[in-house]
Parts: C-alpha cells; sequence; structure tokens
C-alpha cells in the first residue's frame, strides 16, 4: 500500500505566548516493511527548525523554536509512504518466549533497536504484579513466541472495552487494568508490562491506521488519530513483530510506524516547554489516504 498522510496539530493560547520551544516526532521512521518517499513539515506562524537527536527510542526528531509572541500554533505533517509487510504465521519451529528471553538478556548491543533497551520497566510503564499474572497466562516460556504474542494480544482486545473517557493520556497502565478500559495507549502498556514482566523485549509503537478499510471489513478502532501498538522481539531471525492489542491483530500493511521507544515519553509527536499564562486548547486532526494497492 502507498498512504498519503496528513498530521495537524493546532494550540490555540487564552494569552499571547512569548516563546516555545518544542520536541516534533511526526515524521516517520524508516522500518522493517515500510519506507518514507515524501516527506513535509510546515509551521504557523514560522518558527525555526532543524533536526535534533532522539534521546531514546527510534524517532525522527525535529527541534521547533517560536520567539516571537503567538496567540495560535499549528503544525501540519505530510507524509507519503509505501507499506509491504508480510503477516506473521506462527510455527511449530518458532523460537519459545524463553529461547527469546535468554538471547535478550544475552545480547550486547545497547542500540535503540537492541532488544536489550526494552526489557526492563520504563518511567510511564512499571512493574505491576497484578497485571503480570494476568499476562503470564499466555506467556508460558515453552510456548511459541508468534503464537504467545497473538493470544495475548487477542485476550486484551476481547475483555477490555475501548472507552475513550475511561482515561487520560497519563492514566497508569493499573487504572486501565482495573478498569477493564480505556483506549489504544492503555491496552499497549498493559501488553508491555505483562512482556517485560516475563522478561521478554517489548517496545512502544506509534503511529497511524488506514483511514478507509477494505472493501467488506470493519473499521479498525484508532484510525483518523495518533495509534498505539506492541513490538514483540522474536529472536535474530525473526526481530521485531508487531502486535496490535486494541484490535486483536497483527502489525501489517494497515499500520505505519512514527516512532518506537520504551514508552510514551520517548515518542511523544510533540512536547516541550512553553512560557506564557492562561489556558490553552489543543486540537489534532489525522487522515490516512490510501492511494494506490500495490500488486502481490
Amino acid at each position: 500500500m502507498r498512504y498519503a498522510i496528513r498530521h495537524v496539530t493546532r494550540f490555540d493560547y487564552a494569552q499571547p505566548v512569548a516563546f516555545a520551544r518544542c520536541n516534533l516526532r511526526l515524521k516517520p521512521i524508516h522500518w522493517s516493511g515500510q519506507t518514507v518517499e515524501d516527506y513535509a513539515l510546515s509551521v504557523e506562524p514560522g518558527g525555526r527548525t532543524y533536526p535534533a537527536h532522539a534521546e531514546a527510542g527510534l524517532a525522527n526528531v525535529v527541534r521547533l523554536v517560536i520567539e516571537a509572541p503567538a496567540r495560535t500554533l499549528t503544525i501540519e505533517s505530510r507524509a507519503r509512504v509505501h507499506v509491504d509487510r508480510q503477516i506473521p504465521v506462527p510455527a511449530p519451529g518458532d523460537p519459545t518466549l524463553g529461547e527469546i528471553a535468554r538471547w535478550a538478556r544475552a545480547s550486547l548491543d545497547m542500540g535503540p533497536a537492541s532488544p536489550a533497551s526494552y526489557l526492563f520497566p520504563s518511567p510511564l510503564i512499571p512493574l505491576d504484579r497484578d497485571i503480570a499474572a494476568w499476562c503470564a497466562e499466555d506467556l508460558d516460556p515453552g510456548r511459541g513466541a508468534l503464537e504467545a504474542g497473538i493470544a495475548l494480544a487477542r485476550r486484551i482486545q476481547r475483555e477490555f472495552a475501548f472507552d475513550p473517557t475511561a482515561t487520560l493520556v497519563d492514566t497508569p497502565p493499573h487504572e486501565a487494568f482495573v478498569k477493564r478500559g480505556g483506549v489504544c495507549q492503555d491496552f499497549a502498556q498493559i501488553m508491555i508490562t505483562g512482556l517485560r514482566a516475563a522478561g521478554l523485549p517489548a517496545a512502544y509503537a506509534s503511529g497511524y491506521l488506514r483511514t478507509l478499510p477494505p472493501p467488506g471489513q470493519p473499521r479498525l478502532v484508532g484510525a483518523d488519530a495518533t495509534h498505539a501498538w506492541v513490538l514483540l522481539w522474536c529472536g535474530p531471525a525473526l526481530g521485531w513483530v508487531g502486535l496490535d492489542p486494541t484490535n486483536g491483530i497483527w502489525m501489517a500493511n494497515d499500520h505505519v510506524v512514527i516512532a518506537i521507544g520504551r514508552d510514551y515519553a520517548d515518542i511523544a509527536p510533540v512536547d516541550g516547554l512553553v512560557l506564557g499564562s492562561g489556558a490553552q486548547h489543543m486540537a489534532v486532526s489525522v487522515d490516512v489516504e490510501p492511494l494506490e494497492e500495490m500488486p502481490a
């Protein structure tokens, strides 16, 4: 599939903002199964932009500095992305969860894509005994990695209700787990908590879902907004495999990866510092338009 993606974030401030310094993580990364063919970023009113280094995780970071007083700030990101991924198929010869855990612990690679970077609790996804025990039902060390991963994703999709009113962006995983409800961020965090508790490398993926489903298929939850799902490292041969617990599906041609990190703090689309007084309002609009389906 080829997609045209438009992501608009607008801030309205009650009082003029004198200075803003923001990190933008809006350009999709080059990742297995996807290629960024074109990208453009625009900011109104204009400000200084320059590339910055991702402090953690995998992201294309742009630093934005606004030094003139402003009452509004509109950030528009446009990308054209080619996605070509095969849906994983569990097989008897897949590595087991126990093997994956041993390989990850033995890894000497400390780069942003290394499994060793995603083994341990992170600031927004702490260790939780209740979540660990619940997820452990699907995570027997002798079970094949792909089979176990999709089983856990589908159980979360079955047993948790998608409810945008149940949680906020800073709701901890335990609260969403107790409520048995939330949004894609909550379900990804719950799954990652359980995987890491079992000694498995699990990363937080942020990105987009296609806006229009294939003919005859139901609309995926999370379209028209940034979406979150999970990457499970399945050994040197299979690498990182994507699992979407909100929809109970694999990451495939419907998913476009923007950034990958330990948790949301590593890959927030927009964050930073604003100097001003009064309230602010943020509105986000996302459109993922399928352009064409590539021949098999």
